[in-house]
């Protein structure tokens, strides 16, 4: 995707352009001419500069360990605490993987941190409210936070940590007696200025430029309307040369008006056994291709003398150009959406039968109103069963090469069966150049995001797919490859930080809630020898940003995989430095004077030395390694199980 930038190529993505724009930038300043394939993960780079981007995507990973460091020391005003929660994530080897090849995760976590490092030191005390330095840390906040959700649509996680850490601090100020109500008022309006307006305005201005520099045609035309599709140098409709008025036997290609819709698709293969008629496959599909043409002809004909025009009312047939078969329906269930009729390609040369006939509908015109292309909007009804052509946008199993599912759906008002001719070849009329209707940047601002929900809402596991569920992150039941090559790169987290970052989670709700306890009914006797309790507070909102962005992957249905459990895993680990922290202080206060001091430096010499040995047995992982077989590679044993037979 950074190569398509440089080359000004469009394309297709479930995630907002900012990171990929900033890879590909960043490959244009060193040198990279855009022209490696990236086929496949492992493959050499021959004669290519591709080191600028890895240094960027690593430069930008490296940011992470400062900025937790300042996070935890703004929070706690403890170096301890925050030496201990920055060396857990340097000595990470799963961050340490994630953020040294060239991908979104050290883009996305950057702007994490930078967002909620932001927000720490503008509610702190230790910046004067309304001065240079506040309002310098205000609009940082709503740049890191228009960044973060312009690299991937999970920042919005942390839009909403920034939002309850906002929450909290202006009720603080607002529950101040000794401050006048305009003071809250003031901190209101900058708050909305620099943390709404102003990340908006940003994130427009993000798709704007990936929208003028990709004007390019790619293969990601498809996803977008033929409207979209005008204003990309290179497609066919781009200054669009071909005839205006659809005739019988014409050749056409019939795009679905749903936002994100596809093509009428078919191919040389049929349903399987169980999914209705076993006849030829009718898909959608959004990429462009021969297997997208249709020739339309008379119900009743095949034979095309003169030029006759498509009418609304007119009947008609259909024929798949390369198959040769018609498009046609009949009482069979559809193989996903079972209300609706089967939808299959019939008969030979064009010859079928009465299940063959459509009814053209031009929406908002009357019976005789000519077929146009690209402006008519149009229902094909069939004939017989009286339902309409649809596009459900769900997606077929393997069978169907996991394209979209088309049916005949009974109710004719369905929004998703609304098609239009994209494409129209026919020789005895004149080609002629017509203006597509040019769709306004907000349109096509819209309709992107609207393709890109669609996109994301699509990402199914597929058959055979090694994915993982959100209850196998936190214990690093299972990494993820990101090279199946004889070089492979596996992501694993190192087990030792992992696992005690859970008992720490564990240790932190039982003391918070005794702690809580205590507070209520006034037990205050071992107070006095505790830690500040801005360590627990800290660790509060630690807990808080860690369910956040981790507690909603239970309830997608997207498939989802080992990565995305490393912003949650930031907090987790700066949880863990701060409550260690707060132990030192607590546990040793417990005993005498030299006993507790002994037993501070011992824990403290402990932690260390757990860490820095975890971290030399387990850093190779971070730098590839040889290993076992691809059948092995996509068995379902555990990362850890097997790590015993790599090669280091």
């Amino acid at each position: 995707m950074g190569s398509w930038y440089i080359n000004r190529t469009f394309f297709f993505d479930v995630h907002p352009p900012l990171g990929k724009m900033l890879i590909g930038l960043a490959g244009y300043v060193t040198g990279y001419d855009g022209t490696f394939p990236f086929d496949k993960p492992g493959d050499k780079y021959y004669n290519t500069s591709y080191i600028g981007m890895r240094v960027f995507c690593t430069a930008v990973g490296a940011t992470i360990v400062p900025m937790s460091f300042l996070i935890v020391d703004e929070m706690t005003h403890s170096v301890t605490a925050a030496l201990f929660s920055s060396l857990l994530i340097l000595l990470d080897v799963g961050l340490i993987t994630l953020t040294q090849y060239i991908l979104l995760d050290p883009l996305l976590l950057c702007f994490l941190m930078g967002s909620i490092l932001g927000a720490i030191k503008v509610s702190s005390d230790s910046t004067r409210e309304f001065s240079f330095r506040w309002y310098s840390w205000l609009i940082f906040t709503g740049l890191m936070l228009s960044c973060c959700i312009s690299v991937k649509f999970v920042g919005l996680f942390a839009v909403m940590l920034v939002g309850l850490i906002t929450i909290s601090d202006l009720w603080r100020i607002l529950g101040d007696l000794t401050r006048p109500v305009t003071v809250t008022l003031k901190h209101l309006i900058a708050r909305a200025i620099c943390l709404i307006i102003w990340p908006i305005l940003l994130y427009v201005t993000f798709f704007y430029i990936h929208l003028a520099v990709l004007n390019r045609s790619g293969n990601g035309d498809g996803f977008y309307s033929s409207a979209f599709q005008s204003q990309l140098i290179g497609n066919s409709l781009h200054n669009a040369s071909m005839p205006h008025l659809v005739a019988y036997g014409a050749v056409v290609t019939l795009k679905n008006h749903r936002t994100g819709g596809g093509y009428l698709h078919s191919h040389y293969h049929l349903y399987p056994d169980g999914i209705g008629a076993k006849q030829q496959q009718i898909t959608t599909y959004t990429h462009k291709d021969d297997n997208n043409k249709w020739i339309i002809y008379k119900y009743n004909t095949n034979d095309v003398k003169g030029v006759t025009i498509v009418r609304s009312g007119d009947l008609v047939r259909f024929v798949h150009l390369p198959t040769k078969r018609n498009l046609h329906s009949h009482k069979e269930q559809a193989p996903i959406t079972k209300k609706h009729f089967q939808v299959t390609g019939y008969g030979e040369n064009g010859t079928g039968d009465a299940n063959d006939i459509w009814r053209v509908s031009i929406i908002g015109g009357t019976d005789g109103s000519e077929v146009t292309t690209v402006s008519s909007k149009i229902r094909l009804i069939h004939y017989l069963q009286s339902c309409a052509l649809t596009s459900t946008g769900k997606q077929l199993p393997k069978w169907g090469y996991e394209q979209q599912e088309v049916s005949c759906n009974p109710n004719l008002r369905d929004a998703n069966a609304i098609w239009n001719v994209e494409e129209n070849f026919f020789q005895k009329l004149p080609n002629v150049s017509f203006k597509v209707y040019a769709p306004s940047f907000i349109e096509r601002f819209l309709e992107s995001h609207a393709v890109m929900f669609q996109g994301n809402a699509g990402l199914k596991p597929k058959e055979g797919e090694v994915t993982s569920r959100p209850w196998q992150w936190p214990i690093n039941y299972r990494g993820q490859f990101f090279s199946g090559s004889a070089y492979r790169i596996y992501l694993l987290g190192n087990p030792v930080i992992w696992w005690g970052n859970l008992v720490f989670l564990i240790v932190f709700v039982i003391v918070f809630i005794t702690r809580s306890i205590k507070q209520q009914r006034g037990y205050v006797k071992t107070l006095t020898v505790e830690a500040p309790n801005r360590h627990l507070e800290a660790c509060a909102w630690m807990f808080l940003a860690w369910s956040l962005h981790y507690v909603p992957f239970w309830a997608m249905g997207r498939v989802l995989y080992f990565h995305h459990y490393f912003p949650a895993l930031l907090f987790n680990s700066m949880l863990t430095g701060i409550l260690f922290d707060y132990l030192l202080d607590v546990i040793p206060c417990l005993f005498p004077e030299k006993i507790g001091t002994t037993i501070y430096h011992t824990m403290m010499g402990l932690f260390l030395a757990i860490l820095m040995y975890s971290f030399v047995n387990f850093a190779p992982l971070a730098y590839g390694m040889t290993g076992p077989s691809s059948s092995e590679r996509n068995s379902t044993m555990s990362g850890l199980k097997w790590l015993d037979s790599w090669e280091f």
